[in-house]
């Protein structure tokens, strides 16, 4: 039996939230999200906490914590958004946005252009600095993992993308 999604999910006054016919919509000052609810489950909403409930007591689901846990990140993101750095470690290494694509300099004979997805918001600070941000914590990680994907840090020097808090377990080269 789950404790997770036992627990309410409180919200905020400038938060909106509707269950209608096993969609879930959020919106906050940061936007609007739709997420469908599986069938097993009903959400109740009061003034200020939402709580995810199965519809059959005797035989609960197994997926009730992790569907808490999915209108608890929607909340999350329509009230304060989430966001993730990368960093990019290398000799020439570089990012950089230009119009809705992400070019990436990465030491290949030839540049790398991402189609930033619409829900994100890609911008570099520094050349080697790329920040991510949306409302939608799924489209997030995937965009953030796609990008490092296309250069993971290597062990041995560290040369790669890597998350800004992510540490790179380094190895000892070839002896003599």
């Amino acid at each position: 039996m789950s404790r997770i999604a036992k627990n309410p999910i409180k919200i905020s006054k400038d938060v909106e939230c509707t269950f209608i016919n096993g969609i879930f919509s959020a919106k906050g000052k940061l936007g609007h999200m739709e997420i469908e609810i599986n069938s097993n489950f009903k959400i109740n909403i009061n003034e200020d906490e939402v709580k995810v409930l199965p519809l059959n007591d005797l035989n609960k689901d197994p997926n009730w914590g992790t569907t808490r846990a999915i209108v608890a990140n929607t909340i999350n993101g329509v009230t304060n958004g989430f966001s993730k750095t990368l960093e990019l470690n290398g000799t020439g290494y570089r990012a950089s946005v230009s119009g809705s694509r992400l070019k990436l300099e990465l030491g290949f004979s030839h540049d790398i252009n991402f189609d930033i997805p619409k829900d994100v918001k890609i911008e570099c600070p520094k050349q080697n600095i790329i920040k991510l941000t949306s409302i939608n914590k799924e489209k997030l990680g995937a965009a953030a993992a796609k990008i490092r994907s296309f250069r993971k840090p290597e062990p041995f020097k560290g040369k790669g993308i890597k998350y800004m808090d992510e540490y790179i377990f380094r190895k000892e080269g070839k002896k003599k």
